[in-house]
């Protein structure tokens, strides 16, 4: 029996979005769908060679946005207030890492170079569209 038909018969349903928000999962779905698709493409994706590629591509894409990519950051709770931050820098400037941790990700974000990273994702990038092109088309 699928598991599908198991969760069904113990009373667990799943949705497509949260009650009365009928609209949501569209826009949830957008939301990760871009980076996944951006770095990632429409190719089909099946093999362990693959899945190992894809695993380095996700770290290294992982990398640039959280610690190479500005983001707004709001700063107060003024309309138009804001200032340019990366996704890194949230749980630093919150209080919520140690001294240490700050440390260790601050010398990890300067050790990251954007042009290396740039061009090992676009490496990466070239060897999953080979291996995967011809049996998506």
């Amino acid at each position: 029996m699928g598991h599908a038909v198991m969760n069904w018969e113990r009373g667990i349903y799943f949705t497509r979005s949260r009650p009365y928000k009928k609209n949501d999962q569209a826009t949830i779905e957008s939301e990760r769908n871009h980076l996944v698709r951006r770095n990632a493409f429409y190719y089909r994706y099946d093999t362990s060679d693959e899945r190992v590629l894809l695993k380095r591509l996700w770290r290294l894409v992982g990398d640039r946005l959280n610690y190479l990519t500005p983001t707004i950051e709001p700063v107060g709770y003024a309309t138009g207030v804001a200032a340019d931050s990366t996704t890194s820098r949230g749980p630093r400037s919150a209080g919520y890492c140690r001294p240490q941790q700050e440390a260790e990700m601050t010398a990890y974000r300067d050790a990251l170079s954007p042009a290396r990273l740039a061009r090992d994702i676009t490496d990466l990038q070239t060897r999953l569209t080979v291996m995967a092109k011809e049996k998506t088309e």
